[in-house]
């Protein structure tokens, strides 16, 4: 039997991720620990639903599956990547938690280490582990916060170059860490194919959406700082008579009183994952609208490849994950050209034996999360990690 460690950076609920995509895939004579991400004790200040990661650590483990557990790691203190010295002192804490709840309550001896957090790094020496795999999904060093880049990047360099295997993924990530590891491969985000199809049907309107006005332009996902709402607001401003529904939690920091002022944008929360293909069936356009910058960059947006698995017609900002989709995809290269590219996807829409349908779909179902975990698998397989 393999054990697997998973040091996540998203909490295994509410909102499905690559992480989660990824571990629910794994074989089933695999045991699973999949580790919700540390709150600071300061964390609930600047958002209060935090508050109860505070305490969780001390609840039982939950079991999404037989062989998958989610646990809760106690509250760390603050500043960890600005001070390397703050983090070692946070790792050393989380280490015993994991021996002893973990390790030793499991019977563990020699797991797989599966990271995706750069500060998992001093950890290792705490912890016995049989290989390590780090999975690099985004640029770590551009989030905002309480960041000094230059600790992060040390920090990231170095599990880089000491994990048995590195996967990115988008090429901007790729191209810096193969220099430092390699056996450093692209695997980018995918598709939960078969869910997010259901929507290419169109399904009963949800009671939130019934008297909404066609043409529906939505969103799904957080709305983080990365996300475009200036630009939301723009096209909001330009054609009163098109609607924009926004579906999904505003993230902690961001204030979207912009977007409250528009009688034609629909901000609808958070709506549970298992319906959500019920709400996309409503949209004639899907919306992929990220900030132009570094973070976007070597950004692989999940929702961009939820939006192929529908068919439907995709607005985007210019990302490079999304460029090799151009064929399919309207990419407007600044605000006036967003608002063309939003013209052109509504003409598209009218026509409904559109040949773009389909090789969206098509493209989706390339891109599933189960071939994207066949890949990983078949990888690990070729570096001498068999998890089978």
């Amino acid at each position: 039997m393999i054990d697997i460690i998973c040091f996540s950076t998203t909490p295994w609920d509410p909102i499905p991720t690559r992480k989660q995509q990824i571990m629910k895939r794994m074989p089933e004579n695999c045991r699973i620990f999949y580790l919700d991400p540390p709150v600071t004790y300061i964390g609930p200040l600047k958002d209060p639903s935090l508050r109860p990661y505070l305490t969780k650590f001390r609840k039982s483990p939950k079991r999404v599956k037989k062989n998958l557990y989610v646990f809760a790691l106690p509250p760390i203190v603050p500043f960890y990547n600005i001070k390397r010295s703050v983090n070692k002192f946070n790792q050393k804490m989380i280490a015993k938690f994991v021996q002893e709840v973990i390790y030793k309550n499991f019977g563990l001896k020699s797991p797989v280490i599966w990271t995706y957090m750069p500060n998992t790094i001093d950890i290792l020496k705490h912890l016995p582990y049989r290989f390590l795999i780090y999975d690099c999904i985004d640029k770590h060093s551009e989030f905002q916060g309480f960041i000094d880049k230059q600790v992060v990047e040390e920090m990231e360099d170095e599990l880089a170059k000491k994990s048995d295997v590195v996967f990115t993924t988008t090429m901007g990530l790729y191209n810096k860490l193969k220099n430092l590891n390699p056996k450093t491969y692209l695997v980018p985000n995918g598709a939960e194919f078969d869910h997010f199809n259901k929507a290419a049907r169109k399904l009963s309107a949800p009671d939130t959406m019934k008297n909404i006005p066609h043409p529906i332009f939505g969103f799904v996902g957080v709305i983080h700082t990365w996300i475009d709402t200036n630009l939301i607001e723009y096209l909001a401003s330009q054609r009163k008579d098109w609607s924009f529904v926004l579906i999904g939690p505003v993230g902690a920091g961001v204030n979207v009183d912009n977007l409250k002022k528009y009688k034609n944008i629909y901000l609808l929360g958070r709506v549970d994952h298992r319906i959500l293909p019920q709400y996309v069936s409503q949209f004639d356009v899907c919306l992929n609208l990220f900030r132009v910058n570094r973070l976007s960059e070597n950004v692989s947006p999940l929702k961009f490849y939820e939006y192929l698995a529908t068919g439907k017609p995709i607005v985007s900002t210019p990302m490079p994950q999304v460029e090799e989709f151009s064929d399919v995809v309207y990419i407007g290269k600044d605000y006036n050209d967003v608002l063309k590219k939003c013209e052109e996807a509504v003409s598209e829409i009218k026509n409904e034996k559109d040949e773009k349908v389909l090789k969206r779909i098509e493209y989706a179902r390339l891109t599933s999360w189960d071939s994207r975990v066949s890949q990983i698998l078949e990888i690990l397989k070729r570096e001498g990690i068999y998890i089978e």
